[in-house]
């Protein structure tokens, strides 16, 4: 392994998501470097490790590994709070080399970094819950919404039918529906349309940046 910090991506559709994880593991710089972060758009830099959120994304079998890493020897680590047995057995079956729980705080988070680029893997049963509170930032979150309401809302603005969201989220029909319901109830909207108005007015349509940190500024 190279001498430093391990080199870090972190990788999902929303600048704020990518953002708020880059924030939240940004005092333990001197164990893992996150030198590019990046909303939509494949990881171009040279790194150890990407930190795949999966916030209103594709999940389980789903998410393409190969576009991810896109030919390097990066080593994928899922962070959902999507901690079935079955859905992180079928990440791990695609080539992720980890699967950690957004209910770890970011120690935790940061030593399951590690132990995946030491050449484990990591799945959430071998490692402490400690919060079961989603960590980071979401779109929404400072209008009271909570990370699954939001990206429930997220997916309706992206055009997704309840069932689809379902399918996305690995939720059953009737949890979708509740936090449909609780959404609407906070941001105070009735109808999807409405729903979809002000998600698109509120940053919850996919972005599309990166940001590199220069060699020599990490």
């Amino acid at each position: 392994m190279a001498p430093g910090p391990i080199r870090v991506a972190v990788v999902n559709d929303y600048e704020i998501v990518v953002a708020g994880v880059a924030a939240m593991l940004a005092p333990y710089h001197e164990r893992a470097s996150i030198v590019e972060i990046d909303s939509n758009l494949p990881v171009i830099s040279d790194v150890d490790v990407i930190l795949y959120d999966t916030f209103a994304a594709v999940q389980g079998d789903g998410f393409d590994l190969v576009e991810l890493v896109r030919g390097s020897n990066a080593r994928v680590v899922i962070f959902s709070w999507n901690i079935d047995d079955s859905l992180v057995r079928a990440a791990l079956d695609r080539g992720a080399s980890g699967y950690l729980s957004k209910g770890l705080d970011a120690e935790h988070v940061i030593s399951g970094i590690e132990a995946v680029h030491a050449g484990q893997t990591v799945t959430p049963p071998a490692v402490e819950v400690v919060d079961r509170t989603a960590v980071g930032e979401w779109p929404g979150r400072e209008a009271g919404l909570s990370a699954r309401e939001s990206e429930v809302l997220a997916l309706i603005t992206q055009g997704l039918s309840n069932q689809e969201i379902a399918g996305r989220t690995y939720l059953s029909i009737n949890s979708v529906k509740t936090y449909i319901r609780t959404a609407y109830r906070k941001i105070e909207v009735t109808r999807r349309s409405q729903a979809v108005a002000w998600g698109m007015r509120h940053g919850f349509e996919p972005t599309r940046t990166r940001s590199v940190v220069p060699n020599g500024q990490r």
